[in-house]
């Protein structure tokens, strides 16, 4: 009886995570980039609810394994399902457009547990590495 306990609290705790994901990526219009997006420590994110977010706009909704898809963005954006389980939450976006740069949000929610992540997306420009938008403050 004692060892089922101790298993349950086990797996309470597991089912704490944060997010990791990256400050900014920079592409090129008309490719496909990979807005990453991890749960720490690796945790199953199969009966989780994903958002992403462009702004206050939520462009892509994974929950009960049903996918809800903004217009504008349909055909374009997916998670890779096959790594849901590895706590992979990473927004694939396809044709990069001009119009979808910007900073964009995960959002994971399991039980009463909310975290999110941001993202900087921005177009990669010819000799400069970086956006100068980065440095305004500087």
């Amino acid at each position: 009886m004692k060892t089922s306990k101790v298993k349950m609290a086990v797996s309470r705790v597991q089912n704490q995570f944060k997010l990791t994901s990256e400050v900014y990526l920079e592409v090129k219009v008309g490719k496909e980039v990979t807005l990453p997006c991890h749960l720490s420590p690796d945790t199953s994110a199969v009966a989780t609810t994903i958002r992403w977010f462009k702004r206050t706009e939520c462009i892509y909704l994974y929950k009960n394994g049903q996918v809800t898809e903004r217009s504008g963005y349909e055909g374009r954006v997916s998670l890779i399902t096959q790594e849901l389980k590895r706590g992979n939450v990473s927004l694939r976006l396809r044709y990069f457009r001009e119009s979808d740069t910007g900073v964009y949000i995960c959002q994971v929610i399991h039980g009463e547990q909310k975290e999110e992540a941001a993202v900087g997306l921005w177009i990669r420009g010819g000799k400069c590495s970086r956006t100068p938008v980065m440095f305004l403050n500087t």
